[in-house]
């Protein structure tokens, strides 16, 4: 696998297709994309930029089509979280992750859990179409 292999675009559409049909003839579901803040620009990071606002246009569109079978499609669009992503991110452009994480206030992977698990509940029955930016702050 090449250095970006984790980085594949393709996925979400590839497994929705291969899941929708269930959905729908379910007649209930919930599809929830994991894009990014970085959906609304990145310095330097166009390509994952482009990729993760791509995917907000997926979702938006799914959602529209999916609604009246009962099926939800939301995304949601971390800030920085402590992985080792973001680790990877401070070392491109020169910091510690330490330098990195003052930036800003840091989530972590439970954050993210923790509004998938919201968005996937019957209680989120009537949210679709939507992200919801977990990145300790306002955004965009």
């Amino acid at each position: 696998m090449g250095p970006h292999a984790r980085h594949q675009p393709a996925r979400p559409f590839l497994v929705t297709r291969a899941v929708v049909g269930h959905l729908v003839a379910a007649g209930w579901g919930r599809i929830v994309n994991i894009s990014s803040i970085s959906a609304l620009g990145d310095d330097g990071r166009s390509h994952y930029s482009s990729a993760k606002a791509g995917l907000l246009g997926f979702t938006k569109s799914l959602a529209l089509e999916l609604a009246p079978h009962g099926v939800t499609v939301n995304a949601i669009g971390p800030g920085f979280i402590a992985t080792d992503m973001t680790a990877a991110s401070a070392r491109r452009v020169g910091r510690t992750i330490e330098e990195h994480q003052r930036a800003g206030r840091v989530g972590y992977p439970d954050d993210i859990a923790h509004t998938a698990s919201y968005l996937i509940s019957p209680d989120a029955g009537f949210v679709t179409g939507q992200v919801i930016y977990v990145a300790g702050g306002p955004v965009g």
